[in-house]
Order: structure tokens, then C-alpha cells, then sequence
């Protein structure tokens, strides 16, 4: 099968470096990752063929990046928790207070981001929640193998992984695609800075979940017994 024909999640998790790709091209590897590359670049009017070189050339190239759909449910659950979790945890609050300034201090200006700070209270509220119901119930069980017990509790986490993607969309279509006025203040342009590295975690985020620990329990739950 050729890479055009394979799903983007499927593309995201095979090959170091493809996320990175995606963004660039604004191709949502994670709650969109059942559409295959080419309907991907379809429905957004873009080569699928330019895309492909650029995962061919990543394909080939060596990388250092851990493959984690190698990895064991626990060493991921650890990953998670560690490199997103606690950062998504540590962004939110600053982001909140940098949007509080800039819709304070531009409230005249045309370009103010009007609504950004409440909006990432309640992504951070919703987030918070979300990973809790993780941590706390779907997590240590699937550490402990126990993925055929999971179903019901991985479509419920599968669900809200959507509305973190309409939320995201939102936080876009409030900041304009992160677009700056022409005079932004250092503060105007550490938010979007941060806003676009959030963006770009909670998507990688969702993506090792839905596309690799959560497929990996699924396939596990439905393997017959021997």
C-alpha cells in the first residue's frame, strides 16, 4: 500500500517526524486519523504527492525518536503522563494569564482575540477532567493488560478526544490561525507562541492515544483466546 492510501494516523505512527509534517500542512493526524493521506490533501487542496516525498525522505532518514508503538502499555502510560500531562497542566494557567493581559491591555484594538481566556478555562477545565478519568480509571488498566476490560471507558475517552479537536479549532478561529497584528506587543506574541506549541502537543497527545495505546487495547480485547 502506498503512503497516499494509508491513514494519517497510521502514517503518524510509523514514521518519526510525520507529525511535524502534518502540522505544516495543517492535517489533523489525531481525531481525523482514519482519512487516508490522499483524501486528507483532497479535502484541503493540497498535493498529496509533495506530502508523500516529504514522508519518504523521513522514512529513509535515521532517527532517535523512540518508536512507540513498540513500546509496552506502561512505559507509554508513563510517557503520556509525563510529557503531556504534566505539561498541558503547567501551559494552561500561563497561557490563561497572557490571554487575560492582551484582551485587557487591546481591548480597543480590532485584532483583539476577544472570549481567549475564557475559552482556555474551559479547555483547561475539560482537559483536567479528561485526564483525571485517565489517570485515575482507564490508565491502571491498561498498565495491567487489562484492555478487553477497557472498551466502553477508551470509546468514552475516544469521544472527548473529539471535543478537544472542536475546542482547538475554536482557540484557532478566536486567534485568527495564530496571526499577530503587525504591532504586537512581546506579550500579544508569547501567547500565540505558547498557543501554538499547546496546539501542537495536545494533537501529538491524542494522537500516541487514540492511534496506539488505545488501537493496541482494542485489538487486544477482540484477539480470541488460546
Amino acid at each position: 500500500m502506498s503512503m497516499v492510501e494509508q491513514s494519517l494516523g497510521q502514517l503518524a505512527r510509523s514514521i518519526p517526524g510525520a507529525t511535524q509534517v502534518f502540522h505544516e500542512y495543517q492535517l489533523d493526524f489525531c481525531c481525523g486519523g482514519k482519512k487516508s493521506l490522499a483524501e486528507a490533501a483532497a479535502q484541503r487542496s493540497l498535493d498529496a504527492a509533495q506530502i508523500e516525498a516529504r514522508l519518504q525522505a523521513l522514512a529513509g532518514a535515521a532517527s532517535d525518536e523512540r518508536d512507540w508503538g513498540q513500546a509496552s502499555p506502561g512505559d507509554l502510560i508513563d510517557h503520556i503522563l509525563a510529557r503531556y500531562h504534566e505539561v498541558h497542566r503547567q501551559q494552561l494557567p500561563e497561557l490563561i494569564r497572557l490571554a487575560m493581559k492582551v484582551e485587557q491591555v487591546h481591548a480597543d484594538s480590532p485584532d483583539c482575540p476577544t472570549g481567549l481566556a475564557d475559552h482556555l478555562r474551559d479547555m483547561r477545565q475539560e482537559l483536567e477532567s479528561h485526564m483525571q478519568k485517565e489517570e485515575q480509571v482507564l490508565f491502571p488498566m491498561l498498565a495491567r493488560g487489562h484492555g478487553a476490560m477497557a472498551v466502553m471507558p477508551i470509546t468514552m475517552m475516544r469521544m472527548e478526544h473529539d471535543d478537544h479537536g472542536v475546542a482547538l479549532e475554536r482557540l484557532m478561529a478566536l486567534t485568527h490561525d495564530l496571526t499577530l497584528p503587525r504591532a504586537a506587543c512581546n506579550t500579544w506574541r508569547a501567547l500565540y507562541l505558547g498557543i501554538g506549541t499547546f496546539k501542537q502537543d495536545l494533537m501529538a497527545h491524542i494522537h500516541l492515544e487514540n492511534n496506539i495505546l488505545f488501537e493496541n487495547a482494542e485489538a487486544e480485547a477482540v484477539r480470541p483466546r488460546g
